[in-house]
């Protein structure tokens, strides 16, 4: 087994925290592009933004986790709670209506077939979550405001 000097490691960990700190602002923007456009997933890339972030940088991760509207969805992944029943069922109906717009835009049998393939998997997730009551998040919201 070859033995590599501790300059060759340090600038090898520099080069891989760069590279996770680049693929974190990516996704972040990408996430953000996703509000907007429904063929992009936004909690999927926020959430690997975050694990990006907490292997490249503490003070991007602490913002992220602390930001007004991103933080709520990496918290609530990260809870064992489940999640909002009310938010689970609007992903599901969002995800199905950008799915249909993009099997008739793009009107390929192969292409339906995989986004029906996708919806379904993902539908079957979503799910299987376990579903945290509405009456926590408002009794958390007036904790939040005391």
């Amino acid at each position: 087994m070859p033995v590599f000097s501790d300059h060759y490691v340090g600038k090898l960990m520099q080069g891989k925290r760069i590279l996770y700190l680049m693929l974190g602002w990516f996704s972040l923007i990408t996430g953000i592009i996703g509000i907007f456009l429904p063929l992009l997933p936004t909690t999927p890339l926020v959430l690997l933004a975050a694990w990006c972030f907490s292997k490249s940088s503490v003070r991007f991760h602490t913002w992220l986790i602390e930001h007004k509207f991103f933080g709520p969805i990496i918290n609530d992944w990260q809870s064992s709670d489940g999640i909002p029943k009310k938010a689970r069922n609007r992903a599901i109906i969002f995800m199905w209506a950008g799915m249909a717009i993009s099997i008739f835009i793009v009107s390929r049998i192969w292409a339906t077939i995989g986004l029906v393939f996708i919806g379904l998997c993902v539908t079957t997730y979503l799910l299987r979550l376990p579903l945290r009551s509405e009456s926590k998040n408002i009794a958390e919201e007036k904790d939040e405001e005391a």
